[in-house]
């Protein structure tokens, strides 16, 4: 070392604080006036020259009835929401039933030791004992930490329970099961005299989900003997939202018909004997988590907050009021034709359940419309869980969405909805009384019409099916699935979003050669590109193909025609290409473009926002004429198109 080298001898300087960082400071503040105008300006580019006042209502959206969202929120939109929203674990409950990321609260107030993060429970209900036990094993091994058990016809027999649980350590996972009073008795016969079983089961029992189910009144007087009878930390009682929301209902029907039979389900445990509290603990609720992230976040934290209600109007100790809410993946988003996508919305819903602070949650198999699973879907469907909590931590943070002005907005939007909904519902002297009446039924066939009108128009979109499809795809073959509660005459029905525009499909690829449609184009590719592909998207969503030709090139084989261009082409050249068309054995020819085009000698028109089921209804009676009537059946056959 040089006698020039200088080493520091004593310890480093403070770093100087660093200024003080504003976001955005530099800029002058936006006003909502701003913003309007800005809307307006686009809009009107894009031809809405009459707006609404204000102009977001432009842009609001339908989320369940009676609420719709808006484009744009802000602190004035909230107001004192989130103070209103009070903290996890505590009342009103919408930031969550728990105050920390360990422990769920059980029947009595006991905390149960269950790893950080939410239950991941699998659902069995294949026959095949072997297949059922094989799988259930692989489940426990792999992230499974609960099991929902199916029993009955067409699903586990109830016989079976105790070879299908043979390898079932149950002082370690907990059993949900689903299939009445038999298969509770058959549970219950089974681990008679054990005291070793791990808390967070349930008994299943949902007779006012059977009689939405089936139309067929119910009995609830057993409820507060079999409560008696349930294993220590177990509960007795699911009040089962997804029936209503597989019926076709908003989650504002689902949400008010929960908690109107988790009411009627008070009645009956209290008439029974029990204390009111003890009655609250007996009680876990089944919700449906959708690919609609917000609204199911939303709806998760509302539907504590009504359930807290309901225990304050009875008196329940503020402890004990805690929701125990299991999200199950929705059945009315899954789609038959390109499955492959519903490994993608139920990823979306799974993490909505996560953040909507669910303290269980099912994942369905990607292939659940075709059928019973097989290993590779189920593997999926556990996967989905355990990379949400184990590798994208999902479960660290508490109510993650807690604070953004849109969700506590829509979150007491749909608390506000819902209760209106059940306290009509009760007044109408509860809800099996409402379902007996038919109130139920009517207003949730009201939700399903409004629900299908915007899948019609390809408002709501439903991709590979409605948008993008594949017509070409080879669908998975998987062995039939017996309903847990299949839909009976005088029962709410099982309906999916997609089911219209497949079962138009399933007629389609029925057939030995595949019916096209022609797109007759105008001009360089250049200029009808856009058009033709918009056309062809359309026709594909009926399982229809479409190739293009030039004018009447390739109109050969078929007998309906959309015609493709620019407006500038369709005012010189779409007349005469209609009326050479129709010399040429057209019976229907249609128009890519508004309507406002008007032009001479087209039967209608294909645009965003026209009704993309009506246009494919009318071209398949040309091109299938025996079947006019849209109902070509197929497994979705109890329910019309």
């Amino acid at each position: 070392m040089s006698s020039t080298d200088q080493r520091p001898t004593g310890p480093p300087a403070e770093p100087a604080a660093p200024e003080l960082l504003t976001l955005a400071g530099e800029f002058p503040a936006a006003s909502r006036d701003q913003w309007r105008d800005l809307v307006a300006g686009v809009l009107r580019k894009a031809g809405r020259d009459e707006l609404p006042e204000p102009v977001e209502d432009a842009l609001a959206r339908t989320v369940a009835t009676g609420v719709t969202v808006a484009p744009l929120y802000t602190a004035e939109d909230a107001g004192d929401l989130p103070a209103l929203a009070g903290v996890p674990g505590l009342p009103p409950f919408v930031r969550g039933s728990r105050a920390g990321a360990a422990g769920v609260t059980a029947a009595g107030g006991a905390d149960l030791d269950v790893p950080a993060g939410w239950d991941v429970r699998q659902r069995h209900a294949d026959p095949d004992v072997a297949r059922t036990r094989e799988a259930i094993a692989a489940d426990l091994e792999n992230g499974v930490s609960s099991l929902w058990l199916v029993v009955g016809d067409g699903a586990v027999p109830a016989d079976a329970l105790g070879e299908v649980l043979a390898d079932v350590l149950l002082d370690l996972a907990p059993v949900t099961l689903q299939g009445g009073v038999p298969a509770a008795e058959a549970f219950l016969a089974l681990v008679e005299g054990r005291t070793d079983l791990a808390p967070g089961g349930c008994l299943g029992l949902d007779p006012l989900g059977v009689q939405a189910a089936t139309g067929e009144p119910q009995d609830l007087t057993g409820l507060a003997d079999l409560a008696r009878r349930a294993p220590a930390g177990w509960r007795t009682v699911v009040v089962d939202g997804t029936v209503f929301a597989d019926a076709g209902g908003s989650v504002v029907e689902e949400l008010g018909c929960a908690v109107a039979a988790a009411v009627a389900y008070l009645r009956a445990l209290t008439d029974g004997g029990l204390d009111v509290a003890d009655a609250f603990g007996q009680l876990e609720f089944r919700l449906s988590a959708s690919a609609d992230q917000f609204t199911t976040i939303a709806a998760l934290r509302a539907a504590r907050r009504l359930w807290d209600r309901v225990g304050e109007a009875s008196g329940v100790p503020a402890e004990a009021r805690a929701m125990r809410q299991h999200a199950v993946t929705s059945n009315v988003m899954v789609t038959r034709h390109d499955p492959w996508v519903n490994m993608l919305r139920t990823t979306v819903a799974c993490f909505a359940a996560g953040v909507g602070g669910a303290d269980v949650v099912t994942v369905q198999p990607f292939d659940a419309a075709l059928g019973l699973p097989d290993a590779f879907a189920r593997r999926i469907a556990r996967n989905t869980q355990s990379l949400l909590v184990e590798e994208a931590h999902l479960a660290r943070v508490l109510d993650p969405a807690g604070g953004s002005w849109y969700v506590e907005s829509l979150t007491e939007s749909l608390a506000q909805a819902a209760w209106s909904w059940f306290t009509e519902v009760e007044r109408a002297g509860g809800l099996a009384a409402a379902l007996s009446s038919g109130l139920v039924a009517d207003r949730i066939g009201a939700a399903w019409a409004e629900r299908q009108e915007r899948v019609a128009h390809r408002t709501d979109a439903i991709t590979g099916v409605t948008e993008f499809p594949n017509p070409t795809e080879v669908l998975p073959s998987r062995r039939p699935a017996a309903e847990a509660l299949p839909p009976a005459p005088g029962g709410l029905p099982r309906v999916r979003a997609a089911q219209a525009f497949e079962q138009l499909r399933d007629r389609v690829e029925s057939v030995d050669a595949r019916p096209r449609v022609h797109l007759a184009t105008i001009g360089p590719v250049a200029r009808h590109t856009a058009r033709a592909t918009f056309a062809a998207n359309l026709f594909g969503a009926g399982g229809l193909a479409a190739p293009t030709g030039d004018g009447v090139d390739g109109l050969a084989g078929t007998t309906v025609a959309c015609i493709c261009g620019t407006d500038r082409d369709y005012a010189d050249s779409a007349a005469p290409l209609a009326a050479e068309l129709r010399a040429a054995g057209a019976t229907q020819v249609w128009l890519a473009g508004p309507p406002s085009l008007g032009v001479d000698g087209v039967d209608g028109y294909v645009h965003a926002g026209c009704d993309a089921l009506e246009v494919l209804t009318t071209v398949l009676a040309d091109l299938l004429p025996d079947h006019q009537n849209g109902h070509f059946g197929g497994p979705d056959q109890e329910v019309s198109a």
